[in-house]
Protein backbone atom coordinates (compact mmCIF):
# COMPACT_ATOMS: atom_id res chain seq x y z
CA UNK A 1 0.00 0.00 0.00
CA UNK A 2 2.75 2.45 1.01
CA UNK A 3 4.86 1.55 -2.01
CA UNK A 4 1.88 2.08 -4.32
CA UNK A 5 1.26 5.49 -2.76
CA UNK A 6 4.86 6.53 -3.32
CA UNK A 7 4.74 5.41 -6.93
CA UNK A 8 1.60 7.44 -7.65
CA UNK A 9 3.11 10.65 -6.24
CA UNK A 10 6.01 10.89 -8.67
CA UNK A 11 8.39 13.86 -8.51
CA UNK A 12 7.88 16.40 -5.71
CA UNK A 13 9.03 20.02 -5.48
CA UNK A 14 9.68 22.00 -2.29
CA UNK A 15 9.26 25.73 -1.80
CA UNK A 16 10.70 28.02 0.87
CA UNK A 17 8.24 30.89 1.36
CA UNK A 18 10.01 33.46 3.55
CA UNK A 19 7.57 36.29 4.33
CA UNK A 20 7.62 39.30 6.62
CA UNK A 21 5.52 37.62 9.31
CA UNK A 22 6.48 33.97 8.92
CA UNK A 23 8.57 31.35 7.13
CA UNK A 24 7.15 28.22 5.55
CA UNK A 25 8.40 25.19 3.68
CA UNK A 26 5.82 23.49 1.47
CA UNK A 27 6.03 20.38 -0.71
CA UNK A 28 3.92 19.94 -3.86
CA UNK A 29 3.21 17.10 -6.25
CA UNK A 30 4.62 18.42 -9.55
CA UNK A 31 2.06 16.55 -11.66
CA UNK A 32 -1.11 17.68 -9.84
CA UNK A 33 0.05 20.85 -7.96
CA UNK A 34 -1.40 19.25 -4.81
CA UNK A 35 0.04 20.53 -1.53
CA UNK A 36 1.24 17.47 0.38
CA UNK A 37 2.67 18.96 3.58
CA UNK A 38 4.05 22.14 5.08
CA UNK A 39 5.33 23.73 8.27
CA UNK A 40 5.24 27.36 9.37
CA UNK A 41 7.21 29.40 11.92
CA UNK A 42 6.34 32.98 12.92
CA UNK A 43 9.17 35.53 12.61
CA UNK A 44 9.85 38.29 15.13
CA UNK A 45 9.90 41.90 14.01
CA UNK A 46 11.98 44.36 16.03
CA UNK A 47 11.11 48.05 16.34
CA UNK A 48 14.23 49.57 17.96
CA UNK A 49 13.10 53.15 17.29
CA UNK A 50 10.10 55.03 15.94
CA UNK A 51 9.64 54.02 12.28
CA UNK A 52 12.45 51.41 12.33
CA UNK A 53 11.63 47.78 11.44
CA UNK A 54 14.31 45.07 11.64
CA UNK A 55 14.62 41.29 11.66
CA UNK A 56 17.45 38.95 12.61
CA UNK A 57 18.87 37.29 9.43
CA UNK A 58 20.12 34.32 11.50
CA UNK A 59 16.64 33.80 12.97
CA UNK A 60 15.22 33.90 9.43
CA UNK A 61 17.75 31.30 8.25
CA UNK A 62 17.15 29.10 11.31
CA UNK A 63 13.39 29.27 10.68
CA UNK A 64 13.98 27.97 7.13
CA UNK A 65 16.00 25.03 8.48
CA UNK A 66 13.31 24.30 11.07
CA UNK A 67 10.50 24.42 8.49
CA UNK A 68 12.39 22.09 6.12
CA UNK A 69 13.11 19.64 8.93
CA UNK A 70 9.54 19.59 10.30
CA UNK A 71 7.98 19.27 6.83
CA UNK A 72 10.27 16.33 6.03
CA UNK A 73 9.24 14.69 9.32
CA UNK A 74 5.55 15.18 8.42
CA UNK A 75 6.13 13.67 4.96
CA UNK A 76 7.76 10.67 6.64
CA UNK A 77 4.69 10.24 8.84
CA UNK A 78 2.57 10.28 5.66
CA UNK A 79 4.82 7.52 4.25
CA UNK A 80 6.03 9.85 1.49
CA UNK A 81 9.64 9.36 0.44
CA UNK A 82 11.48 12.72 0.67
CA UNK A 83 14.08 11.53 -1.84
CA UNK A 84 11.32 12.26 -4.39
CA UNK A 85 11.90 16.01 -3.80
CA UNK A 86 13.68 16.91 -7.05
CA UNK A 87 14.01 20.70 -6.72
CA UNK A 88 13.48 23.60 -4.32
CA UNK A 89 12.21 27.10 -5.08
CA UNK A 90 12.58 30.23 -2.98
CA UNK A 91 10.02 32.98 -2.60
CA UNK A 92 10.73 35.90 -0.29
CA UNK A 93 9.69 39.23 1.18
CA UNK A 94 11.16 41.75 -1.25
CA UNK A 95 13.35 44.85 -0.68
CA UNK A 96 14.39 43.78 2.87
CA UNK A 97 18.14 44.39 2.98
CA UNK A 98 20.92 42.22 4.44
CA UNK A 99 24.70 42.77 4.45
CA UNK A 100 26.89 39.91 5.67
CA UNK A 101 30.54 38.88 5.95
CA UNK A 102 31.51 36.32 3.30
CA UNK A 103 34.48 35.14 5.42
CA UNK A 104 32.63 34.44 8.70
CA UNK A 105 29.10 34.05 7.30
CA UNK A 106 27.82 36.44 9.98
CA UNK A 107 25.31 39.22 9.24
CA UNK A 108 26.90 42.64 9.87
CA UNK A 109 23.61 44.20 11.01
CA UNK A 110 19.99 43.18 11.33
CA UNK A 111 17.93 42.93 8.13
CA UNK A 112 16.36 46.34 7.43
CA UNK A 113 12.75 45.46 6.53
CA UNK A 114 10.90 46.90 3.54
CA UNK A 115 8.46 48.71 5.89
CA UNK A 116 11.30 50.61 7.62
CA UNK A 117 11.15 54.43 7.49
CA UNK A 118 14.56 55.46 8.88
CA UNK A 119 15.78 56.58 5.43
CA UNK A 120 13.19 59.31 4.88
CA UNK A 121 15.71 62.17 5.12
CA UNK A 122 18.09 60.22 2.82
CA UNK A 123 15.25 60.03 0.27
CA UNK A 124 14.52 63.76 0.63
CA UNK A 125 18.19 64.66 0.14
CA UNK A 126 18.60 62.36 -2.86
CA UNK A 127 15.41 63.62 -4.51
CA UNK A 128 16.93 67.12 -4.67
CA UNK A 129 19.67 65.70 -6.92
CA UNK A 130 17.24 64.32 -9.54
CA UNK A 131 16.54 66.83 -12.36
CA UNK A 132 12.81 67.61 -12.65
CA UNK A 133 12.86 67.01 -16.41
CA UNK A 134 14.88 63.76 -16.20
CA UNK A 135 13.83 61.35 -13.47
CA UNK A 136 16.46 58.80 -14.54
CA UNK A 137 15.81 56.71 -11.39
CA UNK A 138 12.17 56.11 -12.30
CA UNK A 139 12.80 55.69 -16.04
CA UNK A 140 15.48 53.03 -15.43
CA UNK A 141 13.90 51.21 -12.47
CA UNK A 142 10.14 51.82 -12.78
CA UNK A 143 10.16 52.87 -9.10
CA UNK A 144 9.62 56.16 -7.26
CA UNK A 145 12.37 57.29 -4.90
CA UNK A 146 11.07 55.91 -1.60
CA UNK A 147 12.12 54.40 1.74
CA UNK A 148 10.47 51.18 0.46
CA UNK A 149 13.33 50.02 -1.80
CA UNK A 150 16.71 48.48 -0.99
CA UNK A 151 19.16 51.09 -2.34
CA UNK A 152 18.40 53.69 0.35
CA UNK A 153 18.49 51.04 3.11
CA UNK A 154 21.90 49.90 1.87
CA UNK A 155 23.05 53.54 1.71
CA UNK A 156 22.00 53.95 5.38
CA UNK A 157 23.96 50.83 6.40
CA UNK A 158 27.06 52.09 4.58
CA UNK A 159 26.74 55.49 6.27
CA UNK A 160 25.89 54.36 9.80
CA UNK A 161 27.25 50.87 10.58
CA UNK A 162 31.01 50.68 11.20
CA UNK A 163 31.11 46.89 10.72
CA UNK A 164 29.57 47.29 7.26
CA UNK A 165 31.98 50.09 6.30
CA UNK A 166 35.02 48.02 7.39
CA UNK A 167 33.82 44.87 5.61
CA UNK A 168 33.30 46.83 2.36
CA UNK A 169 36.79 48.36 2.63
CA UNK A 170 38.31 44.91 3.25
CA UNK A 171 36.30 43.27 0.44
CA UNK A 172 34.46 40.97 2.87
CA UNK A 173 30.91 42.39 2.47
CA UNK A 174 28.07 40.84 0.47
CA UNK A 175 24.69 42.54 -0.04
CA UNK A 176 21.46 40.82 -0.84
CA UNK A 177 17.73 40.77 -0.38
CA UNK A 178 16.41 37.81 1.63
CA UNK A 179 16.52 35.44 -1.37
CA UNK A 180 20.27 36.07 -1.79
CA UNK A 181 21.01 35.53 1.92
CA UNK A 182 19.05 32.25 1.90
CA UNK A 183 20.46 30.86 -1.37
CA UNK A 184 24.04 31.74 -0.33
CA UNK A 185 23.51 30.04 3.05
CA UNK A 186 21.66 26.98 1.71
CA UNK A 187 24.28 26.33 -1.00
CA UNK A 188 27.18 26.23 1.45
CA UNK A 189 27.65 29.76 2.83
CA UNK A 190 31.35 30.31 3.60
CA UNK A 191 32.08 26.95 1.92
CA UNK A 192 31.29 28.00 -1.65
CA UNK A 193 27.80 29.50 -1.23
CA UNK A 194 26.31 30.99 -4.43
CA UNK A 195 25.80 34.77 -4.25
CA UNK A 196 22.93 35.45 -6.63
CA UNK A 197 19.46 36.94 -6.97
CA UNK A 198 16.79 36.78 -9.67
CA UNK A 199 15.49 39.57 -11.92
CA UNK A 200 12.28 40.08 -9.90
CA UNK A 201 14.13 40.72 -6.64
CA UNK A 202 16.83 42.78 -8.37
CA UNK A 203 14.11 44.98 -9.85
CA UNK A 204 13.09 46.06 -6.31
CA UNK A 205 16.49 47.41 -5.28
CA UNK A 206 16.43 50.71 -7.27
CA UNK A 207 19.90 49.73 -8.58
CA UNK A 208 18.73 47.50 -11.46
CA UNK A 209 17.95 48.61 -14.99
CA UNK A 210 14.71 46.83 -15.90
CA UNK A 211 15.33 47.38 -19.64
CA UNK A 212 18.91 46.08 -19.95
CA UNK A 213 18.40 43.58 -17.04
CA UNK A 214 21.72 44.57 -15.44
CA UNK A 215 22.96 46.43 -12.38
CA UNK A 216 23.15 50.03 -13.54
CA UNK A 217 26.46 51.88 -13.10
CA UNK A 218 24.82 55.34 -13.07
CA UNK A 219 22.31 54.27 -10.39
CA UNK A 220 25.04 52.69 -8.25
CA UNK A 221 27.06 55.91 -8.48
CA UNK A 222 23.99 58.01 -7.64
CA UNK A 223 23.32 55.99 -4.46
CA UNK A 224 27.03 55.50 -3.73
CA UNK A 225 26.84 51.70 -3.80
CA UNK A 226 30.01 49.67 -4.60
CA UNK A 227 29.01 47.26 -7.38
CA UNK A 228 31.32 44.47 -6.15
CA UNK A 229 29.02 43.73 -3.17
CA UNK A 230 25.98 43.07 -5.41
CA UNK A 231 24.81 39.52 -6.21
CA UNK A 232 24.87 37.99 -9.71
CA UNK A 233 21.49 38.42 -11.40
CA UNK A 234 19.93 35.25 -12.83
CA UNK A 235 16.56 34.27 -14.31
CA UNK A 236 13.71 33.16 -12.02
CA UNK A 237 13.98 29.53 -13.17
CA UNK A 238 17.41 27.88 -13.47
CA UNK A 239 19.72 25.84 -11.25
CA UNK A 240 21.60 28.28 -8.99
CA UNK A 241 23.32 25.67 -6.85
CA UNK A 242 22.76 22.49 -4.82
CA UNK A 243 21.56 22.21 -1.23
CA UNK A 244 24.33 21.75 1.32
CA UNK A 245 22.55 20.88 4.53
CA UNK A 246 23.57 22.47 7.82
CA UNK A 247 25.06 19.92 10.24
CA UNK A 248 22.21 20.80 12.64
CA UNK A 249 19.57 19.70 10.15
CA UNK A 250 18.23 16.17 10.19
CA UNK A 251 16.71 16.45 6.70
CA UNK A 252 19.94 15.20 5.12
CA UNK A 253 18.05 13.61 2.27
CA UNK A 254 17.78 17.10 0.72
CA UNK A 255 21.59 17.27 0.37
CA UNK A 256 22.37 17.82 -3.31
CA UNK A 257 18.81 18.83 -4.31
CA UNK A 258 19.00 21.76 -6.76
CA UNK A 259 17.71 25.20 -5.78
CA UNK A 260 16.28 26.14 -9.13
CA UNK A 261 13.50 28.70 -8.65
CA UNK A 262 13.63 32.19 -7.18
CA UNK A 263 10.91 34.85 -7.26
CA UNK A 264 10.02 37.82 -5.08
CA UNK A 265 6.82 36.87 -3.26
CA UNK A 266 4.43 38.95 -5.39
CA UNK A 267 5.89 37.66 -8.66
CA UNK A 268 5.66 34.13 -7.25
CA UNK A 269 1.95 34.66 -6.51
CA UNK A 270 1.40 35.94 -10.09
CA UNK A 271 2.97 32.71 -11.41
CA UNK A 272 1.09 30.58 -8.85
CA UNK A 273 -2.20 32.18 -9.96
CA UNK A 274 -1.14 31.31 -13.55
CA UNK A 275 -1.45 34.93 -14.71
CA UNK A 276 0.72 34.29 -17.76
CA UNK A 277 -1.34 36.38 -20.21
CA UNK A 278 -1.11 40.12 -20.81
CA UNK A 279 -3.89 41.76 -18.72
CA UNK A 280 -4.26 39.02 -16.10
CA UNK A 281 -4.01 40.25 -12.50
CA UNK A 282 -3.97 39.01 -8.91
CA UNK A 283 -4.13 40.60 -5.45
CA UNK A 284 -2.21 39.05 -2.54
CA UNK A 285 -3.26 39.76 1.06
CA UNK A 286 -0.24 39.31 3.31
CA UNK A 287 1.57 41.70 5.65
CA UNK A 288 0.90 44.25 2.92
CA UNK A 289 -1.43 44.04 -0.07
CA UNK A 290 -0.08 43.77 -3.61
CA UNK A 291 -2.04 43.95 -6.86
CA UNK A 292 -0.01 42.90 -9.93
CA UNK A 293 -1.15 42.98 -13.55
CA UNK A 294 0.89 41.18 -16.21
CA UNK A 295 1.71 43.64 -19.04
CA UNK A 296 3.56 41.08 -21.17
CA UNK A 297 6.83 42.07 -22.83
CA UNK A 298 5.93 45.76 -22.57
CA UNK A 299 7.24 48.05 -19.83
CA UNK A 300 4.09 50.09 -19.02
CA UNK A 301 4.72 53.25 -16.99
CA UNK A 302 1.88 54.32 -14.72
CA UNK A 303 0.37 57.79 -14.61
CA UNK A 304 -1.60 56.95 -11.46
CA UNK A 305 0.94 56.02 -8.80
CA UNK A 306 1.62 52.37 -9.66
CA UNK A 307 5.06 50.78 -9.99
CA UNK A 308 6.54 49.22 -13.11
CA UNK A 309 8.32 46.03 -12.16
CA UNK A 310 9.56 42.72 -13.53
CA UNK A 311 6.94 39.98 -13.29
CA UNK A 312 9.21 36.98 -14.07
CA UNK A 313 11.73 35.50 -16.48
CA UNK A 314 11.20 31.75 -16.43
CA UNK A 315 14.52 30.56 -17.85
CA UNK A 316 17.89 31.90 -18.98
CA UNK A 317 16.83 32.03 -22.61
CA UNK A 318 13.17 32.89 -21.96
CA UNK A 319 11.74 36.39 -22.44
CA UNK A 320 11.21 38.77 -19.53
CA UNK A 321 7.64 39.69 -18.56
CA UNK A 322 6.72 42.98 -16.88
CA UNK A 323 3.92 44.00 -14.51
CA UNK A 324 2.18 47.04 -13.13
CA UNK A 325 1.99 46.87 -9.35
CA UNK A 326 -0.08 48.60 -6.72
CA UNK A 327 1.61 48.24 -3.32
CA UNK A 328 -0.16 48.76 0.02
CA UNK A 329 2.16 48.68 3.05
CA UNK A 330 -0.28 47.59 5.76
CA UNK A 331 -2.89 44.83 5.30
CA UNK A 332 -2.40 41.75 7.50
CA UNK A 333 0.00 43.88 9.57
CA UNK A 334 -2.99 45.84 10.90
CA UNK A 335 -4.42 42.61 12.37
CA UNK A 336 -1.09 41.83 13.98
CA UNK A 337 -1.06 45.40 15.38
CA UNK A 338 -4.52 44.96 16.92
CA UNK A 339 -3.26 41.72 18.48
CA UNK A 340 0.22 42.73 19.66
CA UNK A 341 -0.11 46.48 20.32
CA UNK A 342 -3.73 47.01 21.42
CA UNK A 343 -4.44 43.49 22.67
CA UNK A 344 -8.08 43.51 21.49
CA UNK A 345 -7.65 40.06 19.93
CA UNK A 346 -5.56 37.11 21.13
CA UNK A 347 -5.10 35.52 17.69
CA UNK A 348 -5.38 36.80 14.13
CA UNK A 349 -8.34 34.49 13.49
CA UNK A 350 -10.40 36.28 16.17
CA UNK A 351 -10.78 39.38 13.99
CA UNK A 352 -13.45 37.66 11.87
CA UNK A 353 -15.49 36.75 14.98
CA UNK A 354 -15.37 40.34 16.32
CA UNK A 355 -16.28 41.84 12.95
CA UNK A 356 -19.16 39.39 12.53
CA UNK A 357 -20.67 40.43 15.89
CA UNK A 358 -21.46 43.93 14.58
CA UNK A 359 -21.47 43.55 10.77
CA UNK A 360 -20.55 47.24 10.38
CA UNK A 361 -17.93 49.76 11.45
CA UNK A 362 -20.74 52.12 12.49
CA UNK A 363 -19.09 55.10 10.76
CA UNK A 364 -15.62 54.33 12.15
CA UNK A 365 -12.78 54.50 9.59
CA UNK A 366 -9.24 53.20 10.15
CA UNK A 367 -6.38 54.38 7.89
CA UNK A 368 -3.39 52.17 8.89
CA UNK A 369 -0.67 54.42 7.43
CA UNK A 370 1.93 53.16 9.92
CA UNK A 371 4.69 53.46 7.29
CA UNK A 372 3.21 56.38 5.38
CA UNK A 373 1.01 55.69 2.37
CA UNK A 374 2.26 53.64 -0.59
CA UNK A 375 0.32 53.38 -3.87
CA UNK A 376 -1.27 55.40 -5.28
CA UNK A 377 -0.25 58.32 -2.98
CA UNK A 378 3.45 57.68 -2.15
CA UNK A 379 2.99 60.03 0.80
CA UNK A 380 5.60 59.48 3.54
CA UNK A 381 4.08 62.21 5.75
CA UNK A 382 0.94 60.13 6.43
CA UNK A 383 0.42 58.28 9.70
CA UNK A 384 -2.30 55.94 10.95
CA UNK A 385 -5.60 57.38 12.17
CA UNK A 386 -8.88 56.01 13.49
CA UNK A 387 -11.70 58.51 12.97
CA UNK A 388 -15.49 58.73 13.14
CA UNK A 389 -15.42 57.54 16.75
CA UNK A 390 -18.39 57.98 19.08
CA UNK A 391 -19.15 56.73 22.60
CA UNK A 392 -20.96 53.84 20.93
CA UNK A 393 -17.77 52.63 19.15
CA UNK A 394 -16.28 49.44 20.58
CA UNK A 395 -13.52 47.00 19.68
CA UNK A 396 -15.81 45.11 17.28
CA UNK A 397 -16.36 48.26 15.19
CA UNK A 398 -12.60 48.93 15.15
CA UNK A 399 -11.99 45.30 14.06
CA UNK A 400 -14.55 45.71 11.25
CA UNK A 401 -12.97 49.05 10.23
CA UNK A 402 -9.54 47.37 10.07
CA UNK A 403 -10.89 44.77 7.60
CA UNK A 404 -12.63 47.49 5.58
CA UNK A 405 -9.32 49.41 5.44
CA UNK A 406 -7.68 46.50 3.61
CA UNK A 407 -10.54 46.48 1.09
CA UNK A 408 -10.62 50.25 0.56
CA UNK A 409 -6.86 50.32 -0.06
CA UNK A 410 -7.30 47.54 -2.65
CA UNK A 411 -10.08 49.57 -4.31
CA UNK A 412 -7.71 52.55 -4.62
CA UNK A 413 -4.98 50.56 -6.36
CA UNK A 414 -7.54 48.72 -8.53
CA UNK A 415 -8.99 52.05 -9.69
CA UNK A 416 -5.46 53.25 -10.54
CA UNK A 417 -4.77 50.05 -12.48
CA UNK A 418 -8.03 50.29 -14.41
CA UNK A 419 -7.14 53.86 -15.42
CA UNK A 420 -3.62 52.85 -16.50
CA UNK A 421 -4.71 49.73 -18.41
CA UNK A 422 -7.86 51.23 -19.93
CA UNK A 423 -9.79 47.96 -19.56
CA UNK A 424 -11.41 47.50 -16.12
CA UNK A 425 -10.94 44.11 -14.48
CA UNK A 426 -14.18 42.10 -14.57
CA UNK A 427 -13.22 40.14 -11.44
CA UNK A 428 -10.35 40.02 -8.96
CA UNK A 429 -8.22 36.90 -8.40
CA UNK A 430 -7.02 36.83 -4.80
CA UNK A 431 -4.63 34.82 -2.61
CA UNK A 432 -2.65 35.06 0.61
CA UNK A 433 -3.26 34.22 4.25
CA UNK A 434 -6.03 36.77 4.83
CA UNK A 435 -8.25 35.27 2.12
CA UNK A 436 -9.40 32.58 4.57
CA UNK A 437 -11.41 35.39 6.25
CA UNK A 438 -14.83 35.14 4.59
CA UNK A 439 -16.03 38.51 5.93
CA UNK A 440 -12.99 40.17 4.37
CA UNK A 441 -13.62 38.50 1.02
CA UNK A 442 -17.31 39.52 1.00
CA UNK A 443 -16.40 43.07 2.03
CA UNK A 444 -13.87 43.16 -0.81
CA UNK A 445 -16.49 42.15 -3.38
CA UNK A 446 -18.91 44.76 -1.98
CA UNK A 447 -16.36 47.59 -1.99
CA UNK A 448 -14.97 46.79 -5.46
CA UNK A 449 -18.43 45.98 -6.80
CA UNK A 450 -17.00 43.12 -8.87
CA UNK A 451 -16.74 39.39 -8.02
CA UNK A 452 -13.75 38.21 -5.98
CA UNK A 453 -12.37 34.81 -6.97
CA UNK A 454 -10.24 32.77 -4.59
CA UNK A 455 -8.45 29.46 -5.31
CA UNK A 456 -9.33 26.63 -2.92
CA UNK A 457 -5.57 26.17 -2.31
CA UNK A 458 -4.51 29.67 -1.18
CA UNK A 459 -0.72 29.00 -1.06
CA UNK A 460 -0.14 30.43 -4.50
CA UNK A 461 3.09 32.25 -3.56
CA UNK A 462 4.81 29.00 -2.60
CA UNK A 463 3.19 27.25 -5.59
CA UNK A 464 4.70 29.84 -7.96
CA UNK A 465 8.19 29.28 -6.53
CA UNK A 466 7.72 25.50 -6.81
CA UNK A 467 6.54 25.81 -10.43
CA UNK A 468 9.61 27.91 -11.35
CA UNK A 469 11.92 25.39 -9.63
CA UNK A 470 10.29 22.31 -11.15
CA UNK A 471 10.26 23.81 -14.66
CA UNK A 472 13.96 24.78 -14.64
CA UNK A 473 16.28 23.41 -17.31
CA UNK A 474 18.05 20.39 -15.86
CA UNK A 475 15.10 19.62 -13.54
CA UNK A 476 12.12 19.47 -15.90
CA UNK A 477 9.54 17.86 -13.61
CA UNK A 478 6.90 20.63 -13.92
CA UNK A 479 5.43 21.64 -17.26
CA UNK A 480 4.29 25.25 -17.66
CA UNK A 481 2.60 24.57 -21.00
CA UNK A 482 -1.02 25.84 -20.85
CA UNK A 483 -2.47 22.40 -21.63
CA UNK A 484 -0.50 20.81 -18.75
CA UNK A 485 -1.39 23.30 -16.01
CA UNK A 486 -3.75 21.84 -13.42
CA UNK A 487 -7.27 23.23 -13.31
CA UNK A 488 -7.85 25.08 -10.03
CA UNK A 489 -11.14 25.01 -8.13
CA UNK A 490 -12.29 28.49 -7.12
CA UNK A 491 -14.58 30.05 -4.52
CA UNK A 492 -16.47 33.11 -5.76
CA UNK A 493 -17.78 36.08 -3.75
CA UNK A 494 -20.39 38.28 -5.47
CA UNK A 495 -21.21 41.88 -4.41
CA UNK A 496 -24.18 41.91 -2.03
CA UNK A 497 -24.79 45.66 -1.57
CA UNK A 498 -25.98 48.22 -4.09
CA UNK A 499 -23.48 50.27 -6.05
CA UNK A 500 -24.58 53.57 -4.46
CA UNK A 501 -23.85 52.35 -0.91
CA UNK A 502 -20.48 51.03 -2.07
CA UNK A 503 -19.58 54.46 -3.51
CA UNK A 504 -20.69 56.37 -0.37
CA UNK A 505 -18.50 54.19 1.86
CA UNK A 506 -15.56 54.57 -0.50
CA UNK A 507 -15.83 58.38 -0.71
CA UNK A 508 -15.94 58.60 3.12
CA UNK A 509 -12.79 56.44 3.25
CA UNK A 510 -11.03 58.85 0.86
CA UNK A 511 -11.96 61.73 3.19
CA UNK A 512 -10.33 59.80 6.07
CA UNK A 513 -7.18 59.23 3.96
CA UNK A 514 -6.86 62.99 3.41
CA UNK A 515 -6.97 63.47 7.19
CA UNK A 516 -4.05 61.03 7.61
CA UNK A 517 -1.72 62.98 5.31
CA UNK A 518 0.67 65.58 6.69
CA UNK A 519 1.04 64.34 10.26
CA UNK A 520 4.83 64.36 9.96
CA UNK A 521 5.47 67.90 8.78
CA UNK A 522 9.27 68.11 9.12
CA UNK A 523 12.09 65.86 7.96
CA UNK A 524 11.97 62.64 9.94
CA UNK A 525 15.22 62.48 11.91
CA UNK A 526 17.09 59.25 11.27
CA UNK A 527 18.58 59.42 14.73
CA UNK A 528 15.17 58.77 16.26
CA UNK A 529 15.15 62.30 17.75
CA UNK A 530 12.08 62.63 20.00
CA UNK A 531 11.68 66.24 18.89
CA UNK A 532 9.79 64.80 15.91
CA UNK A 533 6.71 64.95 18.12
CA UNK A 534 7.00 68.75 18.18
CA UNK A 535 6.12 68.71 14.49
CA UNK A 536 2.90 66.74 14.90
CA UNK A 537 -0.45 68.57 14.84
CA UNK A 538 -2.48 68.66 18.03
CA UNK A 539 -5.02 66.43 16.31
CA UNK A 540 -2.53 63.57 16.48
CA UNK A 541 -2.56 63.67 20.27
CA UNK A 542 -6.35 64.07 20.43
CA UNK A 543 -6.94 61.07 18.13
CA UNK A 544 -4.28 59.04 19.98
CA UNK A 545 -5.83 59.89 23.34
CA UNK A 546 -9.29 58.88 22.12
CA UNK A 547 -7.93 55.56 20.87
CA UNK A 548 -6.25 54.95 24.22
CA UNK A 549 -9.46 55.79 26.08
CA UNK A 550 -11.49 53.49 23.87
CA UNK A 551 -8.85 50.81 24.26
CA UNK A 552 -8.99 51.11 28.04
CA UNK A 553 -12.78 51.05 27.99
CA UNK A 554 -13.25 48.13 25.58
CA UNK A 555 -10.21 45.87 25.66
CA UNK A 556 -11.83 43.88 28.42
CA UNK A 557 -14.97 43.57 26.30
Amino acid sequence: MAAAKKAVLGPLVGAVDQGTSSTRFLVFNSKTAELLSHHQVEIKQEFPREGWVEQDPKEILQSVYECIEKTCEKLGQLNIDISNIKAIGVSNQRETTVVWDKVTGEPLYNAVVWLDLRTQSTVENLSKRIPGNNNFVKSKTGLPLSTYFSAVKLRWLLDNVKKVQEAVEENRALFGTIDSWLIWSLTGGIHGGVHCTDVTNASRTMLFNIHSLEWDKELCEFFGIPMEILPNVRSSSEIYGLMKISHSLKAGALEGVPISGCLGDQSAALVGQMCFQDGQAKNTYGTGCFLLCNTGHKCVFSEHGLLTTIAYKLGRDKPVYYALEGSVAIAGAVIRWLRDNLGIIKSSEEIEKLAKEVGTSYGCYFVPAFSGLYAPYWEPSARGIICGLTQFTNKCHIAFAALEAVCFQTREILDAMNRDCGIPLSHLQVDGGMTSNKILMQLQADILYIPVVKPSMPETTALGAAMAAGAAEGVGVWSLEPEDLSAVTMERFEPQINAEESEIRYSTWKKAVMKSIGWVTTQSPESGDPSIFCSLPLGFFIVSSMVMLIGARYISG
